[in-house]
């Protein structure tokens, strides 16, 4: 399980709630969860995929 203060959400999110949250400080990788149904679980990305992903982001690729 992790904490509940290891997720965040980004700052563009605004304040609807409506995002998903990610959990970046983990040794396998990132967990990523929907913000409106934390219950339903994460999805855990190894962390070079997560990488790429973010990469890809900022590079505006995506």
């Amino acid at each position: 399980m992790i904490a509940e203060g290891t997720w965040r959400t980004s700052s563009y999110s605004g304040t609807r709630g409506e995002c998903v949250e990610v959990a970046d400080t983990l040794a396998q990788g990132a967990a990523i969860r929907d913000s409106k149904n934390r219950g339903a679980g994460h999805l855990v990305v190894p962390p070079m995929e997560w990488t790429a992903f973010l990469v890809a982001v900022k590079a505006a690729d995506l």
